[in-house]
């Protein structure tokens, strides 16, 4: 009888660890919908002719995959033991300063997992491993560009932190992720117009960098919505900036695709 007991606890457990992942992924599946497509489309059309053409190959193990089709793949294929792979998390009122030893222990965070994605995809590892590593890279890049995936430790890069906004109860890493995104003027289209109009970031830079830029956004003044309500003037100082780290990522990503994928 206990040991019926325990294997019943133990599988409820391992059920409740599979739904919670599950439910994980959904809700980063919005984002991926819009911006990490929209990411993966501008960065493909930035390739270089050796680079699309290494990508399509590594691409044909899986018929009819593209940039585009792989770039949620790694929120819909989350485990516990990537889960962190997709954030970092700085400590609030401190310089914005990347310190792999305290804030990436054992490169478990983006930038760690970002770095060793690109040097994997860059190697000789054979293609299978080497397919792997490019989902991984084209999500992450983008994931690193969303400024609260390298928010602070004290409310999770904004997840706890709850507001109301566009009429319903959400948080603002929910809001940045998705609301501001799916709520933009003139619907999904005007926003990738939007950002297919906004400048080029004006330097490549490297996973280090592209997080510490997220996290000075996070720490400016006005970041955090007063009395936990969105009023207007929240989207119309913060949407040129949304627009700016999706064009960045994008311009980024193809940086990193045409130096990893040249020459093979």
């Amino acid at each position: 009888m206990q040991r019926s007991r325990f294997f019943s606890c133990a599988r409820a457990a391992s059920a409740a660890i599979a739904a919670a992942l599950l439910a994980a992924s959904q809700a980063a599946l919005a984002f991926g919908g819009v911006g990490h497509r929209l990411i993966a489309e501008m960065a493909e059309a930035r390739l270089s002719p050796a680079a699309r053409a290494e990508a399509t190959r590594l691409l044909a193990q899986e018929p009819a995959s593209t940039l585009v089709s792989i770039s949620t793949w790694a929120d819909e294929n989350r485990s516990l033991g990537t889960a962190r792979w997709h954030y970092v998390n700085f400590h609030r009122g401190e310089p914005c300063q990347y310190q792999p030893a305290r804030l990436c222990i054992e490169g478990d965070c983006v930038v760690g997992a970002l770095e060793k994605q690109i040097a994997l995809l860059a190697s000789a590892a054979n293609d299978a491993e080497r397919l792997l590593a490019l989902k991984y890279v084209v999500h992450l890049v983008a994931d690193v560009h969303q400024p609260l995936h390298a928010g602070f430790f004290d409310d999770r890069g904004g997840n706890s932190f709850q507001l109301q906004a566009f009429d319903r109860g959400t948080n603002l890493h929910s809001l940045w992720d998705t609301g501001m995104l799916i709520n933009w003027p003139g619907g999904e289209d005007a926003f990738k117009l939007a950002v297919k109009a906004a400048p080029a970031p004006a330097a490549q830079g490297a996973p280090a960098l592209w997080a510490e830029e997220s996290c000075r956004i996070v720490a400016q003044e006005g970041f955090y919505p007063e009395q936990r309500t969105l009023v207007p003037d929240y989207p119309q100082r913060w949407n040129a900036t949304l627009v700016q780290r999706v064009q960045g990522a994008s311009q980024r990503l193809a940086g990193v695709l045409n130096t990893a994928l040249a020459g093979r």
